[in-house]
């Protein structure tokens, strides 16, 4: 009989101490409330050191027209702008757009700069999915392949 109150302190203390570490991981995550008043899980989309997404997040629910907003590195823009596209799940381009350095702030510089922009999408364009991708692009008036970049983040369309 002892052996097994034994047994279940040190069950019941392990589960203790996985639950309080697992609560002490913590990523990139923020709560965000979901239209059934729910709390869920997302995640915010960066590209290391050029640009970082604040609105909307990773496999978030948007409609037509999108909102983006963030900060990116001046480098990323070309005369305060960079282009924005959205795709259906297939790759099929159903909206384009422009993302603009927020009034007030010089594009020409390294740091970061405030962005925001607002790109309208095709809802009939949709497929047979609701998913697709924002696709933040990197402007680069050259055209040579070397400078291109971009950020992509997955979102569910309606």
């Amino acid at each position: 009989m002892k052996k097994r109150y034994i047994v279940l302190f040190f069950i019941t203390l392990f589960a203790v101490i996985l639950v309080i570490a697992l609560r002490a991981v913590n990523t990139n995550i923020v709560v965000a409330p979901t239209d059934e008043d729910n709390v869920i899980k997302v995640e915010k989309a960066s590209k290391e050191n050029l640009i970082m997404i604040d609105s909307p997040y990773i496999n978030q629910k948007v409609s037509s027209p999108i909102i983006v907003k963030g900060r990116a590195r001046g480098n990323w823009f070309f005369e305060a702008s960079a282009p924005v596209n959205i795709v259906n799940w297939d790759g099929l381009i159903i909206g384009e757009g422009y993302m603009m350095v927020d009034e007030g702030y010089s594009w020409m510089t390294t740091e970061y700069v405030p962005f925001t922009g607002t790109i309208s999408y095709d809802v009939s364009q949709l497929g047979a999915y609701d998913y697709g991708w924002i696709i933040f692009k990197k402007d680069n008036p050259s055209g040579e392949s070397r400078f291109d970049d971009a950020l992509e983040m997955r979102v569910i369309l309606r």
